[in-house]
This record gives structure tokens, sequence and C-alpha cells, in this order.
């Protein structure tokens, strides 16, 4: 089971480039999450899926020299959802199809991706703890730099277009 759980049914697995794989296959899963219950049910499912990652990177990685092995991207997902909450709470208020707010999944995706790849300050410090709570923070704190990134990009292009 924290086979299943750390890989995201084996999503890890996918080469080249498991960590966007893993982005790609939350992109997938957030929708219905969204259609179902909008912002409140992605931070709790985030939430749930946080603990979870937790607990197998810990069974995963015990005993093992790497922290951090590549197949483990259940990560990438919590941090891939933390990045695409601002979508999900915009298109909440607004009434909107999750989807039609593309430029902020996009925006999400790419920024998320740049901040868990480079590790800028605090994603690397989370990273260099080499435990399965570093390997799930770094990717917490990536997306929530993702998070402020897409608002920051949302605030100039409706500044832009009105």
């Amino acid at each position: 089971m924290s086979s299943i759980i750390a890989t995201f049914f084996g999503v890890g697995y996918l080469r080249p480039a498991p960590g966007t794989w893993g982005s790609l296959a939350a992109l997938v899963c957030v929708w219905p999450i969204h259609s179902f219950g909008g912002w409140a049910l992605l931070v709790l499912a985030t939430a749930v899926v946080f603990a979870a990652g937790w607990w197998a990177t810990v069974r995963e990685t015990a005993g093992k020299d790497d922290h951090d092995p590549s197949e483990i991207v259940i990560d990438e997902v919590v941090g891939q959802w933390i990045a695409l909450l601002p979508v999900s709470i915009g298109a909440t208020m607004m009434g909107a199809s999750f989807w039609a707010l593309w430029p902020g999944v996009v925006s999400a995706f790419i920024l998320f991706r740049l901040f868990d790849i480079t590790k800028p300050g605090p994603v690397g410090w989370a990273d260099n703890r080499n435990d399965a709570y570093g390997v799930m923070m770094d990717d917490v704190i990536a997306g929530i730099f993702a998070a402020v990134g897409v608002v920051i990009l949302a605030a100039l292009a409706h500044l832009v277009l009105m």
C-alpha cells in the first residue's frame, strides 16, 4: 500500500522526469476534486494526501540511503494541488469551470515545476533535511511559492486586461 501511495498508483515509475509526470497526474486528478467540492474539498484532499504521503514515504525510505527516490511522486501531487488552489478558489468565486481558468492552471504547473526543480531558499532547506518530512515539505513550500506566483500573475493579467 505504501508503494502505491508513494508512487501515486505507479506514475512515479514513468520516465523520464517522474516528478513532472506526478505533477501532470495531479492536474488530471484535481478537476474531479474541484468539481465535486470546490476549493474546500481540494484543501481537505491535499491535507489527507499529505498525511498519507508522509506515512508512505517513511515506509518506502526506511533503511535506505536515498531519502528521496525519484519514483516517490506523492509529494509532487500535494505541491501541485497547493499551487492550483488559487485557481480552484477563483473558479468557485466566479462560478466558472475549473478549466475556464486555464492560464492559471498552466502558470501553476510551470511555477511549481520551476520551484520544485530549482529549490530556492526554504524549498532547498526542506529538501536538505534528508527525511520523509523534508521530502513532503519541499514540495509544499514550492507549491506555496507557485500559488503566490499564480495570484500575482492573475492580478497582473486582470490589471492589463481592465
